[in-house]
Order: C-alpha cells, then sequence, then structure tokens
C-alpha cells in the first residue's frame, strides 16, 4: 500500500488506489468507468492533461470525452499531427498551414510549388487512414528547450524554431509520431487509432480537415458556406506575409528590434482603411439602416461609433438606436427549456414595433422613442422623439441586427449588413492557429474586470451560455451580410497581456474554470509584451484595454 496512491475520481465520485506512477490510461482502467467517446484527456487537480501523464502524488481526476470542449481540442490537435505526417511522408519538400477554423472543419494550405490537386487530397486521406489504422503510439518528448530548437532547426520547421527561440522557459516539449515531430498548443492522445471519424476535402484552393461534431461526435461537423469569412482570413494573411509577420515567433522578433510602433500604425491603418471602405460603400449605395451584429467582445460598438464619423465625413448625418429598447415587456418574454426568460431569441423583441417605427422613420415621420426599462422589465416613453431627413443614416447595433425576421419589414435596398468578428490571423506556428473564441474571450474577461466589476471566474463560467446564445442566434446569419469586417489587431494580445495575466492569476485551483485560466494564461505567455500608451484613443482596443476617447 505505500506504493499506491489515492486518487479522486469526479466521474464516479470515489476515491480509488492505483500503483505509483500509474498513467492516467492505466488509473481509467482501475476506475472501471465507461465512457461513450472516451476517454481522450483528463482534469488533473482542474488542469489538463493527456491520458500518457503519470501520477506520482494524491490527484483530483475528471477524466474528458468529445463531449467536452478540451476532449475535442485534444482529438483536434491529434488530427494535425496525423496530417502533418501524411504530408511529410508524400510531399516531404512541401510546407503545410494549418489555418483558420470554420464550421465543419479547419482550412489547410499546402504549397508544393503547384496548384493541389483531387489526386493530392485523395493520397493524403489515404495516407491518414493508414496512420490511424497502425495505431502508432504518441511519444510526448521533454527536454531543455535549446535541445526542442536544435531539433526543430534540422528539419527545417522554421517557424516552431522562431517560436521557441522566443521564450523564456527553461524545458518544454514536443511530440513525435514515427519519425514526425511537431510542437502543439496543449495534449494529444496517446496512439493514432484512437481517432475514429475525420474527412479531408478540397476546400478554396486548399484542404478542408473534417472534424466530428462535439455534440455528436459520431458523425462530422456541419458545414456551412463560409467563403466570405475565409477570404477576410486570407487577406489578412497576405498582408502579414509581406510585413514579415506571420506567425507569434515573427512578432515576438519584431517587438523584439523595437518596432511596436509599427506594428501598431500598420494595424491600425488596415483596420482606418477597411472602415473607410464600407463608409463609401454605404454612401455610393445610398443604405438607409446599417445593420451590425457580431459575437460577444468582437467590437461591434466602437465599430459603430467609428462608422458614424466616417459617414459624417462622406457627408451623411447618423443616429444611432438600440434594439434593446424594443424587447417585449418581461412578462411576455418567451420561456427557455429550463423555464427561465430567453432575453436571447429574437421573439424577445417586438420585431413588430419595431420595423413599424424604423419604416416611419425612413419615410421622414416623427417617432416618439421608447426606452426599455430594465429594473421594471417594461417599456417606457420618454418623450424622446426622432424624425430624420431624406438622405440621414440610422445605426443600430444588436445580437440580431442581422437576422431577416428583425428587419422583415424595411426593403432590402435600405439596408446594409455588417458582420463584425475578431477574425485572428496571426499563427502560433505553422501548425497552431489562435482560435478566434480566445481572443475574444481575453477581451471579454479584461473589460468586464474593468468596468463590470466581474471577476475572470464570472465570465468564464458564463461562456457556455453565451456561446450557446451565439451558436443560435449570431453566427447563422453571418452570411448575410453585405461586408465582413474582421475587428482582430496584429499586436493586441501584446497589449493586453498583463492585464489578462493579472485578472486570470485570481482563479483558484479550487475551481474547475482553472482549466482554462491556466491555458489561457499558458497561450499569453507566448506574446512578448507590448505597452499600451503608444495605442490610439479612437482604436477598437480601448473598448476593452481602458483610455478610450468615445464614451461608452
Amino acid at each position: 500500500m505505500a506504493n499506491n496512491l489515492k486518487i479522486r475520481c469526479r466521474n464516479t465520485r470515489t476515491t480509488i488506489n492505483v500503483p505509483l506512477g500509474s498513467s492516467l490510461h492505466e488509473a481509467y482502467d482501475i476506475a472501471g468507468i465507461h465512457m461513450d467517446y472516451g476517454p481522450v484527456a483528463a482534469m488533473v487537480n482542474n488542469k489538463v492533461q493527456g491520458l500518457n501523464y503519470r501520477l506520482y502524488n494524491n490527484k483530483d481526476v475528471e477524466y474528458l470525452s468529445l463531449l467536452s470542449q478540451a476532449g475535442m481540442n485534444t482529438y483536434v490537435r491529434t488530427l494535425f499531427l496525423v496530417l502533418t505526417k501524411a504530408v511529410e511522408d508524400l510531399y516531404p519538400n512541401g510546407q503545410l498551414l494549418i489555418s483558420a477554423a470554420l464550421p465543419g472543419g479547419h482550412y489547410c494550405e499546402l504549397r508544393t510549388g503547384r496548384p493541389v490537386t483531387s489526386s493530392d487530397i485523395s493520397c493524403i486521406r489515404k495516407r491518414m487512414k493508414e496512420i490511424i489504422h497502425s495505431n502508432m503510439p504518441i511519444h510526448r518528448i521533454q527536454c531543455p528547450i535549446e535541445e526542442a530548437i536544435e531539433v526543430f532547426r534540422e528539419k527545417g520547421m522554421t517557424s516552431k524554431v522562431k517560436l521557441l527561440e522566443s521564450q523564456d522557459n527553461l524545458y518544454t516539449n514536443y511530440y513525435r509520431l514515427d519519425n514526425t515531430i511537431d510542437y502543439m498548443y496543449g495534449c494529444l492522445l496517446t496512439h493514432t487509432g484512437q481517432i475514429h471519424l475525420f474527412d479531408l476535402i478540397g476546400f478554396y484552393d486548399g484542404l478542408l480537415l473534417r472534424i466530428p461534431d462535439r455534440k455528436n461526435p459520431g458523425r462530422l461537423e456541419e458545414m456551412t458556406e463560409q467563403t466570405q469569412v475565409l477570404e477576410v482570413i486570407r487577406e489578412h494573411h497576405r498582408w502579414q506575409e509581406i510585413l514579415g509577420v506571420r506567425t507569434v515567433g515573427d512578432f515576438n522578433a519584431v517587438v523584439a528590434d523595437g518596432h511596436c510602433s509599427d506594428l501598431i500604425n500598420v494595424s491600425e491603418a488596415l483596420q482606418d482603411k477597411k472602415l473607410n471602405n464600407i463608409a463609401d460603400n454605404i454612401a455610393s449605395r445610398r443604405a438607409r439602416l446599417v445593420l451590425i451584429a457580431g459575437p460577444s467582445s468582437s467590437g461591434k460598438t466602437t465599430t459603430s461609433k467609428r462608422l458614424a464619423i466616417l459617414l459624417m465625413a462622406c457627408g451623411l448625418r447618423t443616429f444611432t438606436i438600440s434594439t434593446d429598447d424594443y424587447f417585449v415587456n418581461r412578462v411576455d418574454t418567451p420561456l427557455d427549456e429550463n423555464g427561465e426568460y430567453d432575453f436571447e431569441c429574437i421573439q424577445a423583441v417586438d420585431t413588430d414595433f419595431f420595423n413599424l417605427q424604423m419604416n416611419a422613420l425612413l419615410q421622414g415621420e416623427e417617432v416618439e422613442l421608447p426606452r426599455y426599462d430594465f429594473q421594471t422589465g417594461r417599456r417606457v416613453f420618454e418623450g424622446r422623439k426622432l424624425r430624420i431627413g431624406p438622405g440621414d443614416v440610422i445605426i443600430l447595433e444588436g445580437n440580431h441586427a442581422l437576422n431577416p425576421i428583425l428587419t422583415h419589414q424595411i426593403p432590402d435596398d435600405k439596408k446594409y449588413r455588417i458582420f463584425v468578428s475578431a477574425l485572428t490571423s496571426i499563427q502560433l506556428d505553422d501548425h497552431n492557429s489562435i482560435p478566434t473564441c480566445d481572443i475574444r474571450l481575453l477581451r471579454r474577461i479584461v473589460r468586464d474586470y474593468r468596468y463590470r466589476g466581474f471577476s475572470a471566474l464570472q465570465t468564464i463560467r458564463r461562456l457556455p451560455s453565451v456561446t450557446a446564445g451565439e451558436e443560435k442566434w449570431i453566427i447563422p446569419f453571418q452570411a448575410n451580410a453585405d461586408v465582413i469586417f474582421n475587428s482582430a489587431l496584429l499586436y493586441e494580445l501584446a497589449v493586453i497581456k498583463d492585464q489578462a495575466l493579472t485578472i486570470l492569476e485570481q482563479v483558484s485551483e479550487r475551481e474547475v474554470e482553472y482549466a482554462e485560466a491556466s491555458r489561457l494564461r499558458k497561450f499569453l505567455h507566448y506574446f512578448r509584451s507590448i505597452p499600451g500608451d503608444q495605442v490610439p484613443p479612437t482604436s477598437l482596443l480601448r473598448e476593452f484595454a481602458g483610455g478610450s476617447s468615445f464614451k461608452y
């Protein structure tokens, strides 16, 4: 018994004895757990670990399946490694870039000096299946960071070398699959045979690595049209390659060389140029109602304020109206499946009254605008009247702005639709992209702490409900947009890094949310810090980091 450990297993709410040095996978077998689509990883003292992690002290353990986000991330990262090996086996001189996450999978580029053909895709898919069916072991190797740098340098993996050279860690780890090595942002499966489902298809001028649906891992995630989003990301990739700042390793080198102001100025100029083009397009189309939607912390409010200024520069008066003032009275709000008021659904808005007032305004009539009193849960009128001129523009920002139901009685030729999202284009390295949701979550954590008095724990805890609302009521309507505005700034994580780290460090290890806080802290440490005093007061980043010249 002296060589045994006590493991508190949260899945069974029991304590089990396991031999000292047991792997998480061996402890799983001892616990006698049955798990659909798992286990693929585990939370050890509220920190995600791979199943090859060995236990040398008493621990709390919760095993994760593909139904969890951390579990699905582990599965997808392993797919990346399998894809990397397949490409390396078939195209030794080729370059694989794993880029944007899209609904249905991950967009990848294969650079071999010629266009990707259907035969290429078939060969890669076949090789991936062979690797999976061989059930090859995946080895996690820990070593001094200088040793890892030399290993990647010998392989010609420049983006990995640059990333690791910019880090201050004494040790690091990487993964080996047969003769293929890679550095991955997070843990992997222990064997390739644990992959049960994937597909690889041609998409745009590259590949789409299709992945399982997290809600139903027995089928592939549903695909939706994303050409417009992908083109925005690819455009930013082209700019970054021109600047020589495609990966975080490139970025850190530029910061170390003292060119922070150049990064800030170029990033802001690119956003200004895009917003100017949007304003010119609105003016040339003589649109009267500008509709702005996007997920949480995408920067919709600052986008609308900056756009209002640019439209005035085009000779147009603008008026901003909030959809929040058109909520139905609280007693009339629909209930969700738990019997709670569903304030996120479109039926929580009085769309008929909204259309009535918007059409009246567009026809030159005077209306009395409502105000929704959130304390009493009722719409009130306080004599706030508005009449607009024949060329004036109404700007409407809100979750449902692109939902056709909201403006179903307003002619399409009067509307201009903008979808705002932080479509991060910089990558950690060639095989590790930065999820868009991570950027928005970090923005939200900083903003909530600074302006709303919420801790990182509270913000992370509310994330699942926020994400569920976005997936149901915001994301599906981005295809309706006339234009997608990318609110991500190349330099922003380096600016908010120090603020975010201080806030995230307050999340206790006792909390389940510690796993996410720990992951975000690790992620932020990849970036060299940039002082925020060079960020312009009109920058979209100021909406979250503070110091904006706009009033919110």
